[in-house]
């Protein structure tokens, strides 16, 4: 008996997302292990900070001669999904910044991890189409249960990635009509990226305070700042890519001045807690007297001069990163629980950058717990409201 159109449609869904969310776990496990690995080996051999605008270099020698086509990144894999007909993603975009990457980390610049998954799942997904030869709309959710698994996977959030493939590609609206794909690629993506031997960073669990005044009041005075930190950021990272593109040549001189400006900010600061992911900084913003007041600041700085000046990685980690220090500071200030208000933080400025509240919402509920959701949920959207049209992936397409 022929089956239905809607269960074959829904059966095709879900073995392209589980193929998909095999392949990004694996891919994913992979990264993490060696960026674990690279981490380990930088704190080991402090002297490789030196070596920062070298690996700047090579990074650039690589895209120039291998990575035609593949320069826009991140934003490449999202106007892939608006325009299915477009010529494929090349797959040498994977082990391209995979490699740039990790060069990034090992030699201590300042980036995040999410841009490197995404891309490597949206090459995946586009080479598994070819194989499959998909057609226009199956190519969309391919590429979409790709962004997804990759998101799901690295940060081992499998709710908050599947959602992120969907709500990432326009403001204002969810593309729910790849939620069986982008959910079975995060699920599977996750699982295989834990049996693979990923232990994700662990996160206290938050409860919800009392509410009052105060707590109210700081929560929105707090949302609209984390808006306001994401334009300083994107702001600032523009302004340096723009400027170095306009009047420096060579262009190997943008990593090289880079490089030297991050190794002389580590020798003025006498830290390097603000080169890599600061996952040592995230984790000490959720005890009263654990960073600086102005880490955000410091931390924001590091990461648009790594990523300003062309190094590889991702912001999101940096984001929260920011975030987190950021609500350190602000809850000592109105003397608001601390770890409330650093993983408010956490969500808030990476919502408002990638104009992706209802991702970032279950993000802090899988990571800090259900308890404070609706603080949750209230800052995401404020922080988005506050941070204006621009965000961090100039592809995105402004519905509402």
């Amino acid at each position: 008996m022929k089956s239905p159109p809607q269960l074959y449609l829904f059966l095709r869904q879900v073995l392209y997302g589980s193929v998909v969310g095999i392949a990004t776990g694996c891919a994913s496990a992979l990264f993490l292990h060696l960026l674990d690995f690279s981490t380990r080996t930088r704190n080991h051999y402090p002297a490789l900070l030196f070596l920062l605008p070298l690996a700047g270099i090579i990074c650039l020698e690589l895209y120039r001669r291998y990575g035609k086509g593949t320069e826009a990144g991140n934003n490449l894999i999202l106007e892939r999904i608006h325009e299915a007909e477009g010529d494929p993603i090349p797959f040498r975009m994977a082990p391209l910044v995979l490699i740039c990457t990790l060069l990034t980390h090992v030699c201590g610049g300042s980036a995040g991890r999410e841009g490197t998954a995404v891309q490597m799942g949206g090459a995946i997904s586009e080479g598994w189409g070819k194989l499959l030869r998909v057609t226009v709309s199956e190519r969309k959710w391919l590429l979409m249960a790709g962004v997804s698994g990759g998101f799901g996977a690295v940060f081992g959030t499998p709710l908050a990635g599947a959602v992120f493939g969907m709500e990432v590609l326009e403001v204002g609206r969810l593309k729910v009509e790849a939620v069986v794909p982008c959910l079975m690629a995060s699920i599977v993506g996750d699982r295989i990226c834990r049996e693979l031997g990923v232990i994700h960073h662990a996160y206290p669990i938050i409860s919800m305070p009392s509410l009052s005044a105060n707590l109210l009041t700081g929560l929105v005075i707090f949302g609209l700042l984390s808006g306001l930190i994401v334009k300083v950021f994107i702001v600032l990272t523009h302004f340096i890519r723009d400027t170095l593109q306009k009047r420096v040549s060579p262009s190997w001189l943008h990593p090289v001045g880079g490089g030297l400006v991050v190794i002389g900010l580590v020798y003025t600061l006498h830290t390097r807690d603000y080169l890599g992911l600061s996952l040592g900084l995230i984790e000490k913003s959720f005890t009263p007297g654990g960073v600086l007041p102005l880490a955000f600041a410091l931390k924001l700085l590091f990461t648009s001069v790594t990523l300003g000046t062309g190094f590889r990685g991702g912001e999101v980690t940096p984001l929260f990163c920011i975030g987190a220090t950021m609500g350190y500071t602000f809850a000592h200030l109105a003397h608001l629980p601390t770890p409330l208000f650093a993983a408010l933080g956490f969500v808030a400025v990476f919502a408002g950058a990638s104009k992706t509240p209802l991702t970032c919402f279950l993000l802090g509920m899988e990571l800090f717990g259900v308890s404070a959701g609706v603080l949750l949920l209230s800052v995401c959207v404020l922080s988005k409201i506050a941070s204006g049209k621009t965000g961090i992936y100039p592809a995105q397409r402004v519905k509402y």
